[in-house]
């Protein structure tokens, strides 16, 4: 069974394929005229077809005469398809030269990526590498990963003849910044996808489950897709904003459009500059790239002439109604005593509404819609307010100001928008939106539904967020207590882990509710393998260990912060008679028992001493260097009795709530969490004086933690946050 046809797109070119199969010196006929969103497709003799980049790919390697081209067995070939899975990440932006550190790291002490000879994991990703242009030859003349290029140019020069014909016909010309090779169907699985820095399978993928597969925008066409993502300068980013804003990130890149940051700003009771100035930082933290910042207060003359147009045309009218009575009579689906009034009495009025009359304050504009229909959002919903608070930018220019409901719709088809994403929870508005958008005579703009994400022992409104600032609760909206960007990078999540976390999701409509613990497993596989180790002995109860053989003269030792990552460093490291052990060690150890002292060697306990009371006051000992780690049943860290030690205080924290999820109508603060935050004073080697804000670092034996204040004084403790591994919640539940 020969292949007949080779198929693909012209514009996205599946060069890992082209390359495999040049090299396996398979020639079929290749056929260009695919659309942008087809996946790659070999037609076979017999009429057969296969399809998806890492499909043929891997049909390639397993026919082809070249040695162990997909492994020699089950086993190399399982780590070759991890390495596929892998290759999709080099076509991100955010994630690429993390890829490339990763790869880099793992080429240390190899000259294949998969056994000892060329593989299609090799071509895969040395084809993501050649095939992202300019970005991969500037980091390659560099000298700043050496292993990744040594084993990228040992490919070149064993099959350059093949590559190079191969990469002059489908990448852009060197230098260009523009390849053509983009991403195919297969690789598109989800923009940023970023595999664990240790390159384990996640979670998500151990259970059984797919990687999320890619996602389509309904009629959406490659390089006129523009998005836009809408905060309400109300409050910080959090978790739940996140994923709409990667959603549209993704969405974009996808089909090379636009993304713009538009601040939906029409309540000046809730919005502020520094709401803005913090909604753009973490937008920045965030890697979106984005084409402008617009306002919906840019628009407010145009909604204002919109607004009486549509009175004029008799689609919207000014009511008076008190608000209570309005929200009775919608849902009851009684009609307002105003709703017929003249264009004459609605112009009158809304006259008074924008000079800001006392009158003008006891009305609103609604539109004329469908009081009976079933979907209440269309039962003549408010377009216009009175509020004569200023505004964060324009001061008190305005008097009247628009509901999100009128200038969303009016505000999207105005600056182009081709989608606009919104989470399921406004489905039953979505009819509201489009028939706004008719009665102003405007383009329709198609509206894309994604699922909230919820999760457990979490509060997502900006309302009830304000509440906790407001009343003391938490230190501001970047407390590590918080769902806000800000707050859970302080308590020292990784933007990668986010960003993983969100993308594995996919914009499923599916309602669910999330557990923390798969956000913090992902987050540990990144930190795990590079942040630097140090040593903290807890304040409280600590015991002295003599040991009576140990050196008479402290000595210290140059050993790595990071026994398997080098670029962590070095630290320094004081070995001395008298060391400081934590109280819970001391009463795991029985007399005569040999321990290991980590980073040392072994010793035997010979003496327990203790008060009257029974509590231990100290040990002696005696070392034994030359026993065998292995024997021994207890690991123990360990301080140098010193005048160096640094004190630490190490925090820890709980959810805001003790309870899963608030049922419909339950007031948060009847389940407010007494105790969310937890202080235990330590002592920590002296390295630690180096620790800068924001450092991640694990105290062996204790867990991983984020520096959040450094060292400044001897009498002011380094501040260490605790970091969630995964397994639960630290704090004290």
């Amino acid at each position: 069974m020969d292949i007949k046809t080779f198929a693909f797109a012209a514009s996205s070119p599946p060069l890992p394929v082209i390359v495999a199969a040049r090299l396996a010196g398979i020639s079929p006929s290749i056929d260009t005229s695919l659309s942008t969103d087809s996946a790659p497709t070999f037609l076979f003799s017999d009429g057969l077809k296969l399809q998806g980049t890492f499909a043929l790919l891997r049909y390639i390697g397993r026919v082809a005469s070249l040695p162990n081209f997909y492994g020699q067995n089950a086993f190399e070939s399982s780590q070759i398809d991890e390495w596929l899975e892998y290759a999709p990440i080099l076509s991100s932006g955010p994630a690429f030269e993390n890829a490339c550190k990763y790869i880099d790291e793992y080429l240390e002490k190899r000259t294949f990526l998969v056994g000892y000879s060329l593989s299609i994991a090799d071509i895969a990703i040395w084809a993501g590498l050649a095939g992202s242009g300019k970005r991969w030859e500037s980091l390659r003349k560099s000298k700043k990963y050496t292993n990744l290029v040594r084993w990228f140019n040992s490919i070149v020069t064993e099959h350059g003849t093949a590559l190079n014909e191969v990469t002059s016909a489908y990448v852009g010309k060197k230098g260009s910044g523009e390849p053509t090779a983009n991403k195919s169907k297969d690789q598109s699985v989800i923009t940023d996808r970023a595999k664990n820095v240790n390159g384990a399978v996640s979670e998500n993928q151990k259970g059984g489950s797919k990687p999320s597969a890619e996602i389509d925008l309904p009629d959406a066409e490659v390089g006129k897709v523009r998005l836009r993502f809408a905060p309400e300068p109300s409050g910080y980013l959090h978790i739940g904003h996140s994923k709409a804003a990667l959603l549209n990130k993704y969405f974009a890149e996808r089909y090379q459009g636009q993304v713009i940051v538009r601040f939906d700003d029409t309540n000046p009771a809730k919005e502020s500059n520094e709401f803005v100035d913090n909604l753009l930082k973490d937008i920045d933290t965030l890697g979106i790239k984005y084409e402008e910042i617009t306002y919906t207060s840019d628009y407010f003359p145009e909604l204002m002439e919109m607004a009486e147009n549509l009175i004029r045309q008799g689609k919207a009218y000014v009511d008076d109604t008190p608000r209570e009575q309005m929200q009775k009579e919608r849902m009851d689906g009684i009609e307002s005593k105003c709703r017929n009034n003249s264009v004459e009495e609605n112009l009158k009025l809304w006259k008074e509404m924008i000079a800001g009359t006392e009158r003008g304050l006891q009305c609103c504009i609604r539109g004329k819609l469908d009081m009976q229909d079933p979907n209440k959002s269309l039962r003549d919903p408010v377009y216009y307010r009175c509020n004569p608070m200023p505004h964060h930018r324009i001061g008190s220019k305005y008097k009247v100001y628009p509901t999100y409901d009128f200038a969303c719709p009016y505000v999207d088809a105005r600056e182009g928008i081709t989608h606009a994403l919104r989470s399921s929870e406004y489905h039953d508005r979505n009819a509201q939106y489009y028939r706004i958008q008719e009665d102003m005579g405007l383009r329709k703009v198609l509206i894309y539904e994604f699922s909230r994400l919820n999760l457990v022992y979490t509060l997502l409104s900006k309302r009830k967020l304000l509440w906790f600032v407001q009343n003391g609760k938490v230190d501001g909206w970047d407390d590590a207590r918080f769902p806000t960007v800000q707050g859970i990078v302080r308590r020292g999540l990784k933007i990668e882990a986010l960003i993983q976390f969100i993308v594995e999701q996919g914009a499923s409509k599916n309602l669910n509710l999330m557990e923390w613990d798969k956000l913090w497993t992902i987050n540990k596989k990144i930190i795990d393998p590079v942040c630097p180790r140090h040593t903290a002995v807890i304040a409280g109860k600590r015991v002295l260990l003599t040991l009576t053989d140990g050196p008479e003269k402290p000595f210290v030792r140059i050993i790595p912060r990071h026994k398997k990552y080098e670029a962590a460093g070095d630290k320094a490291t004081t070995y001395t008679k008298r060391i400081w052990i934590d109280h819970v060690d001391a009463e795991s150890i029985s007399a005569g028992e040999e321990v290991t002292l980590m980073d040392w060697g072994n010793a035997i306990v010979k003496e327990i001493e203790k008060d009257q009371d029974g509590n231990i006051t100290g040990l002696s000992g005696v070392l034994h260097l030359e026993g065998s780690v292995k024997t021994t049943k207890l690991k123990l860290t360990w301080l140098p009795e010193i005048d160096e030690l640094v004190s630490l205080t190490l925090v820890e924290f709980d959810y805001l709530i003790t309870k899963k999820k608030l049922e419909e109508g339950e007031d948060f603060i009847d389940v407010l969490n007494p105790c969310t935050k937890k202080e235990i004073l330590a002592y920590g080697d002296s390295n630690m004086r180096n620790l800068q804000r924001g450092d991640v670092l694990q105290l062996e034996r204790k867990g991983y933690f984020r520096c959040d204040v450094p060292f400044i004084r001897p009498s002011q403790p380094i501040v260490l946050y605790a970091i969630p591994d995964g397994r639960q919640q630290t704090g004290s539940k």
